[in-house]
């Protein structure tokens, strides 16, 4: 909502109302020179203005993205992505089924309600070719249900089937649906969350969605409820058993399907066929909508291509002479088809003689130049324009304005207009607090006497969405053995005999009983197991090109083997108990509570973190405020927001005047996690060092220096971190991303490190033995 304020504003300037009046009268405009985020902030204002709502045409899925997501931030009520397949109509598949949920959601919204007010979509130009069947019969084959009304559950099933969901004993994903006396658990194709119908007799009486994994309803109570097809497929098909003529437009492997009264894919290809006039997303709108074409050029040349496309996938269609009905337009007989609306379009190259030029400029400035920053918003203050501080951080941006003396002010609340009006008066800089997944650049738009600056600008910060490592994981193979996938020299270990090698499986009969057994070759002979005996036997796992050395049933080999790796374990627990026993009497270092910045830092991040994401987060700081060392460790798959855990430490360690050091097993991984930590902490005074083999000699030194003379507040680096030339003047905390993956040497020198300084381990797949201890003594 942090830019509700700033198309509350525009809404003030005597420019809109002369653009208003020129789309009331031409019905549509052209507006050139306009970028990014001013295209979104005047199209947001035209249609508040109006009170219409909007609807934005894109050339591509990648600016529909970024178009959703920064007006997500304009104060719009409800924001929805039209998501289209933008493959050719006449292909013989079925669009993604996500994709086809997704357009059920917003067909639903949009004809739930009479009069649909402050409502957004956002989609690409292959959303007005025709796709949909017509709206009145979409209308026809949902459901509509409403608290307190009258309902028969035996006809509502068979309406549900003709739908095509599906009946379960516990409603677990989409299209699924539940009976349990006299109440209903459903999850619409169309819905975020399942809803749960409570009926008496014959009336319902509460409509609530429920958590899945609880299957608790204790979220918000629903007064009207729309239940959509599973897909269009069930729409279509149904109509085509109007037609007579469909067999002889179906493929010969086609008409089995058909005469079976299954599904037929890619049924989209038949609406032309099954229905008089086919529809688009323009047929579903509100009369109160106003159209935004972005760039239309850019659509011309997309569309081009896609019609090149679809118009040879239509002659591919021909079967036995019979052509399917054309459905795919040009765009000029698309956007033909808005003539009922009013129509804005928006380009960023200035176009002469054509439409209003807005001359979007640009800030001349460079990140971290704070005193050019100063000087411009002053420059630009004194000409009267209202200026506009964007930001994750808004307090650190106002407070290096104020050192560079210009004055502004933080304002929490991007509603609070009367306070917004206040500053705007005496001319002060507002900050606002954004911290979404939207691309923000600053810009100057003189023709509405406007400056926005973003955290670009001020930090170099192009995005906040944080890059994460992604690795390629194959499931791990089972060390029970499974007889159907043994193959003849696969190697395996009995628990008594040791190493050996699987020669094949066969049957004996013994006292006129037959039965399977394994045969295992040993270096002293051959291992005959039964099939039941399997529990003794597991895989053999092993990553050198060597070729295992197997073991003879009658030696001592094997048993020294297992009493060698007894002693090590022993080894180990003893040498664990005396690193716990000296972290216990050793008092660490009690860090303070949050400081200033640590909210702000932490409220940057632009996605909502998870309640296991904040739970640990809550344990980690505690266990850093009190007197014990911690060592903890964060458990979860890739992307599941460890780093993120890692990240508020760090920054909560070196805002308490502690170094740290982030210790990864790849170069690669610690080339991320640098530039991630560069990125969040680009608006503080924290200076961070890279260590790894992309470093030379002296740069290599050169940080040594600064981090024993204290200069480096964080270091990110491989196993060199662990080598005797590094050293610290106030080590505080120690992140280990991937444990297991160091060899025993690093292992060691990680161990010694444990018994001084907090320890954080982040891992996505920690080895069994290092869950056991850590869960042991934590």
């Amino acid at each position: 909502m942090a830019f509700s304020s700033i198309v509350r504003a525009l809404g003030y300037s005597s420019l809109l109302n002369e653009l208003l009046a020129k789309l009331k009268q031409q019905q549509n405009i052209h507006l050139s020179g306009v970028s990014r985020l001013p295209k979104g902030l005047v199209a947001s204002a035209l249609a508040n203005a109006e009170e219409k709502n909007l609807f934005v045409i894109c050339a591509t899925l990648e600016e529909a993205n970024r178009w959703t997501s920064q007006l997500e931030a304009m104060g719009w009520e409800t924001i929805h992505f039209y998501p289209i397949f933008e493959a050719s109509p006449y292909e013989p598949l079925d669009p993604e089924i996500e994709a086809n949920w997704g357009q059920m959601q917003v067909l639903a919204n949009l004809v739930k309600r009479n009069k649909i007010t402050n409502l957004a979509i956002v989609a690409t130009h292959t959303s007005l070719q025709p796709h949909l069947p017509p709206k009145e019969i979409f209308i026809h084959f949902c459901i509509n249900l409403k608290r307190n009304m009258d309902w028969d559950l035996a006809v509502f099933s068979q309406h549900l089937t003709r739908l095509g969901y599906e009946r379960v004993p516990m409603v677990e994903m989409e299209g699924q649906w539940s009976c349990r006396g006299d109440i209903v658990d459903i999850f619409p194709v169309s819905s975020d969350l399942p809803v749960r119908l409570e009926s008496f007799g014959n009336k319902i009486e509460q409509i609530r969605e429920f958590e899945i994994s609880t299957q608790r309803s204790t979220l918000n109570k629903i007064e009207h409820l729309i239940l959509t097809p599973t897909s269009f497929a069930t729409i279509i098909m149904a109509a085509m058993e109007e037609v007579s003529t469909v067999e002889q437009y179906l493929l010969a492997e086609e008409r089995e399907i058909w005469r079976k009264k299954q599904t037929l894919e890619g049924s989209r290809r038949f609406l032309g066929l099954v229905f008089d006039k086919t529809a688009s997303l323009i047929d579903y709108l509100p009369e109160n909508t106003l159209v935004v074409v972005d760039e239309l050029e850019q659509c011309y040349a997309h569309n081009e291509r896609w019609f090149e496309n679809a118009e040879e996938q239509w002659k591919f269609t021909d079967n036995d002479n019979d052509t399917l009905p054309k459905i795919h337009k040009i765009l000029d007989d698309c956007l033909g088809d808005m003539d009922r609306f009013k129509t804005l379009y928006l380009s960023e190259l200035e176009a002469e003689n054509k439409g209003t030029n807005l001359s979007v400029r640009s800030l001349n400035v460079t990140p971290h130049g704070f005193t050019k920053i100063a000087e411009t918003l002053r420059q630009e203050r004194d000409r009267n324009f209202a200026i506009w501080i964007i930001s994750a951080q808004p307090s650190r941006s106002v407070s290096l304005l104020q050192e560079h003396d210009c004055p502004a002010q933080f304002v929490p609340n991007p509603r609070d207009y009367q306070a917004i009006d206040k500053l705007q008066l005496n001319h002060t800089p507002v900050a606002l607090k954004y911290s979404g997944l939207a691309e923000l650049e600053g810009f100057i738009l003189p023709t509405f006497r406007l400056l926005v600056i973003t955290d670009r600008e001020f930090y170099g910060q192009h995005s906040l969405t944080i890059p994460s490592y992604i690795r390629k994981r194959c499931n791990a193979a089972s060390k029970q053995v499974d007889p159907n996938k043994l193959h003849p020299g696969d190697y395996v270990v009995h628990r008594n005999h040791g190493v050996g090698k699987f020669l094949r499986l066969e049957s004996l009969t013994l006292n006129n009983e037959t039965r399977d057994y394994l045969v295992v070759q040993y270096a002293d002979g051959l291992l005959r197991l039964v099939t039941d005996q399997l529990g003794t036997l597991s895989r053999l796992r092993y990553t050198t090109s060597t070729t295992p050395q197997l073991n003879k049933m009658t030696g001592k080999v094997w048993e020294n083997t297992k009493n060698k790796v007894r002693k090590t374990v022993k080894k180990l627990a003893v040498d664990l108990l005396a690193l716990y026993a000296a972290r216990a009497k050793r008092e660490g270092f009690s860090y303070p509570k949050n400081m200033a910045w640590q909210q702000e830092m932490e409220d940057s991040f632009p996605y909502q973190p998870t309640t296991d994401q904040l739970r640990a987060v809550q344990d980690v700081k505690q266990d850093m405020e009190s007197t014990r060392p911690m060592d903890r460790l964060i458990c979860g798959d890739v992307g599941f927001g460890k780093t993120e855990v890692a990240i508020r430490a760090i920054f909560k360690a070196v805002t308490a005047g502690k170094q740290v050091a982030l210790l990864a097993p790849t170069t690669i991984l610690t080339q991320q996690h640098y530039h991630t930590l560069k990125e969040r902490f680009a608006p503080y005074p924290i200076h961070i060092g890279l260590l790894n083999r992309f470093r030379g000699t002296d740069e290599r030194r050169e940080i040594q220096k600064r981090l024993a003379s204290g200069e480096l507040d964080v270091v990110v680096g491989t196993h060199q971190l662990l080598g005797k030339s590094v050293s610290f003047k106030d080590l505080g905390l120690l992140v280990v991303d991937e444990e297991q993956r160091f060899g025993v040497n690093q292992k060691e020198k990680i161990k010694s490190l444990k018994t001084q300084v907090d320890v954080l381990t982040l891992s996505a797949t920690p080895c069994s033995s290092y869950l056991v201890y850590v869960t042991f003594w934590n």
